[in-house]
């Protein structure tokens, strides 16, 4: 049993070093081997250890837009009973191409584990971005037919059904708003419209402001003479984030329309082929696929102006009004105050994402809270963008918030705007809680606070240890002792509860263990017998303590015991003859005085006291 236990605590710390050193940590590189120009796509490296010390590659070739953007994810996984940890860290570029050609993207390095790791490298074909479509020219041979001989053909042409695209503006400022529709125009009855490729909105932020399930509104339109049936199936907000050429790549879809059908009967006479041919007598309609493509659009996005461009100038372009506010103004220390600040309007609000406040020294304060009501109607996107903060006083005093701008481009006026917040007094006044109270947060409102007893200090003046960089515990000789000592601790009581079962399982040695206890206990239940004068029960007690003594610690069966293998056995044992003497004396005294004359309590007393004192000599004179 001890061998498989011993064999099983090798295999286990084993496989825990074979895991832990099995993991192959790497830095790989991903993204789109061909893209075209214009494109906008994303160039990632992953690596699945801590890292630190991100070194990403010299990028050529293309517009570096963002990045490079950190992201962190962990998972736990519980299989038959064993736990699996990962972890990953992701580095991001958003990148758009500018030219045609083959790039190669050098290798990134990061340092993991206390060495660098270096990815694998890229290539990127960058192609030209080609919107020209073919006409297809379907032509029949005549043939010469006999009498009687028919034909047929399917009408219509590529005027009866189209789709165009059209932009609000296609001149606009970086940032301001336009309006890309997709119009259908048809003829002939159409069904089934369905989009099989969207438009990609390269160097756009977009939003879709139809729904989905929006009945075509459907109105009619002369164009060169013919009326056709006109209906927006798709229209979209778009918001310029950069300046220059921009081109917007086709919608394509596919329908069904019901164009008019004719077949022609020859019989060789001109006046009856004339008279049968006739659309009053031969007419029908078929049903036709349709695939359709709407042209490209091309937008040229003007530069913002820079004269007058307030240095904290965000982005914003559009028509909007600014307010802020907080919840109180006199509070204590420890306790939550709510700045919120209110941007409304109409432009591109969404891509509002922070407001340049600055907060008092001894306030500690969480990132905003961002809160939007936006409507999407046909003209544009407009609504409310709101941003709450969270403050909470650490030190008692007066404080102020300094005023809040908010700038932003005004396309009626052709200028930036400056709003500004008044500037907030908070008198914050010493709390009766204690100092150490620590709060966590998890969101904007006062009611998601909770003390857990202890404070983040801005300051930590007290001595601290530093830790070498790249020094981890996970198998230093700490991690191997801490992971071995309760292996070595279980084997050690294995080993002493074996030891202590085989002792338990030897009765001869036991007896002897228990030979003195055993004894002690006869001696007080004769004592016993003594105090309630019960003379024969006493000397009874007396005698099984003494013999069963001798039979105990020397393994002498009852049936074998006399005084001349008592005197053999102590000899044996080195017993002095002094000792000897007196255990046989006491031995006699015990039978004689049983039946002795005299006072009976008297004579049950001094054996009593003999026996006692003899057991306890010779338990001296064994060990």
């Amino acid at each position: 049993m001890l061998k498989k236990i011993i064999y099983f605590f090798i295999i286990f710390i084993s496989l825990i070093a074979k895991a832990g050193y099995s993991q192959d940590v790497r830095l790989m590189g991903q993204t789109k081997t061909v893209v075209v120009v214009g494109e906008t796509f994303t160039l990632s490296y992953t690596l699945n250890a801590q890292g630190s010390g991100f070194r990403g590659p010299n990028i050529q070739g293309f517009d570096l837009l963002s990045g490079p953007n950190t992201s962190q994810s962990s998972s736990v996984r519980f299989v038959n009973g064993g736990t699996t940890m990962s972890i990953a860290y992701t580095y991001t570029y958003l990148m758009q191409a500018t030219k045609e050609g083959t790039f190669d993207i050098p290798a990134a390095s990061v340092m993991a584990n206390g060495k660098q790791i270096t990815s694998n490298t890229l290539t990127i074909k960058v192609v030209k971005n080609a919107n020209s479509s073919g006409n297809q020219n379907q032509s029949a041979g005549a043939q010469t037919r006999g009498a009687g001989s028919q034909s047929s053909s399917v009408g219509g042409n590529s005027n009866d059904v189209y789709v165009k695209a059209f932009a609000s503006n296609s001149n606009p400022l970086q940032g301001e708003g336009i309006v890309i529709t997709y119009k259908i125009f048809t003829k002939v009855p159409i069904a089934q419209i369905n989009i099989s490729k969207l438009s990609s909105f390269s160097g756009f932020w977009s939003q879709n402001l139809m729904k989905e399930n929006d009945k075509l509104q459907q109105t009619t339109q002369v164009i060169d003479g013919e009326q056709y049936i006109v209906a927006d199936i798709r229209k979209i907000a778009l918001f310029p984030l950069k300046s220059g050429r921009l081109v917007i790549d086709p919608l394509e879809l596919a329908c069904v329309a019901q164009v008019r059908r004719q077949s022609k009967t020859k019989t060789g006479d001109p006046f009856f082929d004339d008279f049968f041919n006739d659309s009053f007598f031969n007419s029908g309609v078929a049903n036709v696929e349709k695939n359709l493509k709407s042209n490209p659009v091309i937008i040229t996005v003007q530069p913002l102006p820079e004269a007058g461009k307030p240095s904290d100038f965000s982005g914003a372009v559009g028509n909007f009004t600014f307010h802020s506010e907080v919840d109180k103004t006199r509070l204590k220390t420890n306790e939550a105050v709510t700045l919120k600040c209110t941007v409304s309007g109409k432009g591109n609000i969404q891509l509002i994402d922070k407001m340049n406040v600055v907060f008092p020294p001894d306030f500690e304060s969480y990132d905003p809270k961002i809160t939007s009501d936006i409507q999407t109607t046909a003209a544009g996107i407009s609504g409310n963008q709101i941003f709450e903060y969270l403050l909470i006083p650490r030190k008692p005093g007066k404080f102020s918030i300094k005023p809040i701008i908010f700038s932003y481009f005004d396309l009626s006026k052709k200028r930036y705007i400056s709003l500004s917040s008044p500037e907030f007094s908070l008198d914050v006044e010493k709390g009766s809680g204690e100092s150490t109270a620590v709060m966590t947060y998890s969101g904007a409102n006062k009611e998601e606070i909770k003390y857990i007893g202890s404070d983040i200090r801005h300051i930590k003046d007290n001595i601290f240890t530093l830790i070498p960089s790249g020094s981890r515990f996970f198998f230093s000789l700490g991690f191997w002792m801490l992971l071995t000592i309760p292996f070595l601790v279980f084997l050690i009581f294995l080993v002493l509860w074996r030891k202590l079962a085989a002792r338990r399982s030897d009765t001869v040695l036991m007896k002897n263990l228990k030979a003195t206890k055993i004894a002690r206990k006869r001696l007080q239940k004769a004592e016993g017998f003594q105090k309630s004068g019960q003379q024969d029960n006493f000397y009874i007690a007396i005698s099984q303590a003494l013999w069963g003594y001798l039979s105990d610690k020397f393994s002498i069966p009852m049936a074998e015991l006399s005084i001349d293998s008592v005197h053999e056995a102590l000899i044996r044992k080195n017993v002095s003859e002094v000792i000897i003497s007196q255990f046989i004396v006491t031995l006699n005294n015990t039978e004689f005085s049983r039946f002795a004359p005299g006072e009976k309590t008297v004579n049950m007393e001094r054996i009593y006291l003999e026996a006692l004192e003899i057991i306890t000599k010779m338990e001296r004179e064994l060990r």
